[in-house]
């Protein structure tokens, strides 16, 4: 039923076959709001053409909606007038849900109640009630608004009947955009009588009917910017006269006297202007820049707040850095005035002990004295000492030449040692030699075998001979080593010699430093430890070795 009374209303052709397929049975559950919205945009809003009559609309939701919420207190308004308070509200309620009216638009629409019933506008009530709305809520809603221009707050004195032809006024002004309308004479067109006419201006059109209740219409005047409109002087016995000037048609017009002459023209006038420009109504364009005053108002005030923040903020930290400066000031100050007792304190410390050290160096002085006596005595038997370890300097060199040849004993044992193991060494690489080459000889062809093994015999006797040459090498080096250890034990009594001599100096407070001989030669070293003979005789043993191999060869 609603969807076919919104078709019926916003003339839009009505499809039962979508609507069932839409709220088809399913598991979902009954129909809801959620579910019927999107029927409602899809497949009767978005076809909405609007060639509509929108007061028809108006009350068809005035319908589903006033009897749940209107208040059930008595009004001294009737129910039509509380329907055109109510469109009224939608008009001018600001453009987010809920819906709301702000203050601002109310004195607007309260004022225009009050100048229709010709009544005087009370600032200072409205003042109070505005102060007393701003701490509870930012507006009313629209049945908020309707109770109150129904309980005569602001239109005290007044009878109901007034009242309701002023909001009929405002009514037909913001809703209908009706900016003008009275009764007046027009000349008829083909008989030229003069007949009494009911008169309603709109932005382009000039309606007139029979009678003020609009239900018998006898004709319009379409305006647009090429109209005119001038006054006549009076002729014929009609007064107050003036001329509607339009592309095919030209209308004369008398008013009731010369103040609704000068009304009506000026109405007309400015209504043609506006057609010129292209502009709004005046009561939709003074809404927009009421609408976008407040914007404006709200954004600076927004800015104001944002600033007034940030100001906060800035004297906060103002605050608290002043803070933090008598902190760091009354620190400081507390700071100074222990550093000056501390001050205070030291000075008398320093003074004390100032007095202290006068005595003191007074006493380091006497026993200065007495020192450099003391130490006079002592220079006498430093003298006596040093002439002992003169004396004894002189035994431990004698002690150091017999440690020097000692050494030199046990340098020429190493050299002949190093010089036998360098032999060994030789030898052993050349049986090494011997070896690989007699396993490549196994690797030979059996042709050459015969040959080979006598070779072989050779290079075996060759082996014996040089087997018993390595022995006879290995008995001098142990020779060698006995003497070496002759050599060592000399030298290790050399040594506790010269260290018996080394604790006689250092028990005579080590005036003297011992200088022990060292090694002039570089050593060679072998496998067994450093070598027992120099390059030379490594050189001359070689050369004897090799010629003992040509030999046998």
């Amino acid at each position: 039923v609603l969807s076919h009374n919104l078709c019926t209303v916003l003339n839009v052709p009505h499809d039962p076959v979508a609507l069932e397929e839409h709220f088809r049975d399913d598991d979902e559950g009954p129909v809801s709001n959620q579910g019927y919205m999107p029927y409602l945009n899809k497949f009767i809003l978005e076809k909405v053409q609007g060639n509509f009559d929108k007061v028809e609309f108006n009350r068809m939701c005035w319908t589903l909606c006033a009897k749940k919420n209107l208040s059930k207190s008595p009004l001294l308004i009737s129910d039509e007038d509380a329907f055109k308070v109510w469109v009224i509200f939608n008009f001018l309620s600001e453009d987010k849900y809920p819906l709301i009216i702000v203050p601002e638009e109310i004195e607007y629409l309260l004022k225009k109640i009050t100048e229709a019933m010709g009544a005087g506008w009370q600032q200072e009530q409205f003042d109070h009630y505005k102060i007393a709305l701003n701490t509870s809520r930012e507006g009313l809603s629209a049945w908020e608004l309707i109770d109150l221009i129904g309980s005569g707050q602001f239109s005290k004195g007044m009878d109901r009947q007034t009242v309701s032809m002023a909001i009929n006024e405002v009514f037909n002004e913001l809703i209908l955009d009706v900016l003008k309308q009275g009764y007046m004479l027009k000349k008829g067109h083909k008989r030229k009588n003069w007949m009494e006419r009911w008169f309603v201006l709109k932005p382009n059109i000039i309606s007139y009917y029979v009678s003020e209740d609009l239900k018998d219409k006898k004709g319009d005047i379409i305006l647009d910017g090429n109209c005119c409109v001038e006054a006549l002087p009076d002729k014929d016995g009609k007064k107050c006269l003036f001329l509607i000037k339009c592309l095919d048609k030209t209308f004369e017009i008398s008013a009731s006297d010369k103040k609704k002459k000068q009304e009506w023209i000026q109405a007309i006038q400015t209504t043609v202007n506006l057609l010129r420009a292209g502009s709004p109504p005046p009561h939709k364009e003074a809404r927009q820049k009421r609408k976008e005053l407040r914007q404006k108002l709200l954004a600076e005030q927004e800015e104001l707040e944002r600033q007034m923040k940030e100001l906060q903020a800035a004297n906060e930290n103002k605050q608290k850095e002043l803070e933090t400066v008598r902190k760091q000031l009354e620190a400081a100050a507390a700071r100074a005035a222990e550093e000056e007792k501390k001050r205070l304190q030291n000075q008398v410390e320093l003074q004390d002990r100032f007095s202290l050290e006068l005595e003191r160096e007074k006493m380091v002085r006497q026993q200065m004295e007495e020192q450099v006596a003391q130490k006079s005595s002592e220079l006498e038997q430093y003298f006596q000492r040093v002439r002992e370890l003169e004396e004894m300097y002189k035994q431990l060199q004698e002690a150091l030449e017999d440690e020097k040849q000692a050494r030199q004993d046990e340098e020429t044992v190493r050299k002949l040692q190093a010089r036998l193991l360098e032999e060994e060494s030789a030898k052993r690489a050349e049986l090494e030699k011997w070896h690989l080459q007699q396993q490549q000889t196994i690797q030979m062809t059996e042709a050459e075998k015969q040959e080979l093994e006598n070779q072989r015999m050779i290079k075996e006797q060759a082996l014996q001979v040089a087997m018993e040459q390595l022995k006879q090498l290995e008995l001098e080096r142990k020779e060698a080593l006995e003497q070496y250890e002759e050599v060592k034990k000399k030298l290790e009594t050399a040594a506790n010699n010269t260290k018996s001599w080394k604790d006689k100096v250092a028990h005579h407070e080590g005036l003297i430093r011992l200088i022990e001989p060292g090694s002039k030669n570089p050593h060679l070293i072998t496998n067994w430890g450093p070598a027992a003979f120099t390059e030379a005789e490594l050189e001359q043993r070689q050369r004897s070795w090799k010629g003992k191999k040509a030999t046998s060869e």
